[in-house]
Order: structure tokens, then sequence, then C-alpha cells
């Protein structure tokens, strides 16, 4: 037995899919109605990276997104603004050179989406956003190795993109729609931390299935177990597929009934969403708002 199938025995990763579900029907049946109100709104929209990624993004459309963070107090004066800006690694000094808000800035990395390509391109990659400006890099485990349960070089590549970060936070994509159970789901979520990620992420938004309560559920049981076997907090970050409001709040709910208070801040809790913010807008006014 490997090494990491003896780190993977020590956490609960025989999981059954059926009984994933019923408990999180259980925590929202609970939960949602309690956590469906402005305040609760408030928060998640605090605790948005602001994102766009797309092959058409040009300059003058990110500058634009920065200009809108920038003006948002002048606004909406009584709201929190988003908690990061998250683009391609090209358009990073762009944001960094507009951005006038104390927000993080986040830059996809490692060959996202795909991470199919060589590790010397993803740490090199990584460096060269944080070098630009970027104080937090998100990038995707290597799918292919990981469902070979080639568990040994999945970690090495994290630590060494890890490295590569210096200061910079590392959020680890573990594109939870791809990994078919949540039994791996669980087991990745356990390797991407053991491989120094300060952040759990579910997805790209790349892909069909994106991220599900299932996976927000599950994600959260494996930063609860090794926050409590090692005392390290690891974060969490939703992201591809939370459009609505509704979306919001049910993340949230299961976050908050598994991890508890302290983890329902911009410190330990993202959304990564492009279209959620105006959503949380509208439902915070009470009227139809298109600002970002």
């Amino acid at each position: 037995m490997n090494k990491f199938d003896e780190l993977f025995k020590q956490y609960n990763c025989d999981l059954n899919d059926e009984a994933v579900k019923q408990d999180i029907d259980r925590i929202l049946a609970e939960n949602y109605e309690s956590n469906n109100n402005v305040e609760v709104y408030k928060q998640c929209l605090n605790q948005i990276d602001l994102t766009s990624l797309n092959g058409t993004d040009t300059q003058a459309e990110i500058i634009s997104m920065v200009e809108k963070v920038n003006g948002f107090k002048s606004v909406f004066p009584h709201l929190p603004n988003v908690g990061a800006i998250c683009v391609y690694p090209a358009l990073v000094p762009v944001v960094r050179e507009h951005l006038k808000e104390n927000i993080g800035i986040a830059s996809v990395s490692g060959g996202f989406p795909a991470s199919q390509t060589f590790i010397e391109v993803k740490v090199a990659e990584t460096a060269m956003a944080v070098l630009e400006g970027a104080t937090e890099i998100d990038v995707v485990i290597s799918l292919g190795k990981f469902l070979e349960g080639k568990y040994e070089e999945v970690h090495e590549e994290l630590t060494e993109i890890k490295a590569s970060c210096r200061g910079a936070h590392l959020k680890v994509i573990i594109e939870s729609g791809a990994l078919q159970s949540a039994s791996n789901i669980k087991k990745a979520s356990i390797l991407a931390m053991a491989s120094g990620a300060d952040f759990i992420k579910t997805s790209t938004g790349k892909i069909p299935v994106a991220a599900t309560t299932e996976a927000t559920y599950v994600m959260c049981q494996a930063i609860k177990e090794w926050y409590e076997k090692t005392g390290a907090k690891v974060s969490y970050k939703p992201a591809g597929g939370i459009v609505t409001t509704e979306d919001a709040v049910k993340h949230y709910s299961i976050v908050k009934a598994v991890l508890g208070n302290e983890w329902l801040n911009n410190k330990m809790f993202r959304f990564g969403a492009s279209r959620l913010a105006n959503n949380l807008l509208s439902s915070i006014e009470g009227k139809e708002v298109r600002y970002f």
C-alpha cells in the first residue's frame, strides 16, 4: 500500500453517493430558509471572485470590469465589494495597472483548464503570473493522472506549483464534475490539501457539470476532517454554474452547516462567478440591477 492509500485511509473516503444526497437534502430543509435573507446575500457578494475567462477577453473588457469594481462603493456605498477579480495570466498586468480597490487579483494558471501540459510550463506560467501581480493562483489537478491512481505524480506537480506561487495563495481545482463519484471528490480534496493548497475549488466552469451541492458537501467534509487532524484551515471555493441567488444560498447553507461560522468570510470561502454578482445585487436591492 502506497503512502497516499495510507493517507486516504485516515479519512472517510468510502462514501455512498445516495447517502450524501440525503444528508444535503436534510441540511437544506433545516437551514435554507433561515439563510435566505439580505444579510446573507451581502455576505455572498463579498465572497465573489468576479471572473472573466473567455478566449475572446480583450484588454478593454477587463479594464471595464476593473473600473466597475473601482466604482462600486460610489454607486453602492451600503454594500461590500467583491473579494477578487479572476482572469487569464496575460491579463493580470491589466488588472494590476487599473485596480484601485484592495481586493485580490486571481489568475488561472498551469495550463488551465485542461492542465494537459508540461510541469515546467505550469511552474513557469504560475511564477510569471505572480511576478505580474497575481495574489491568488487557480490551477487544475492533472485529472488523467488522478483517475489512473498516479497520486504521487499529482502531488509532486502541485507541490512544485505551490513553491512557484511564493506569497500568492494557491487554489487547487479538482474538477469535481469529472471525478465520477463522491469518493473520488473526497480523495482529490485530501490530495490537494496534502500538496499545500490554500483553497480547494470545485470546477473550471469549462465542462458540463460544475459546482454541485454534492461537491460542496463532500469537499467541506474533507476540509473539516483535515482541520480536525492537522489544525490547518483550508479555504473553499465553489465555481462554475453558480448563477442565481438561490444557488449561492444553497452552497452557503452547506458550508455553514458543515464548517461553521469561521468559514463565512472571503478569506475562507469564495464563489467563482461571472453572473452571480448582478443577481445578488438584484435580490439585495429588490429590483433588477445590471451593474457588472
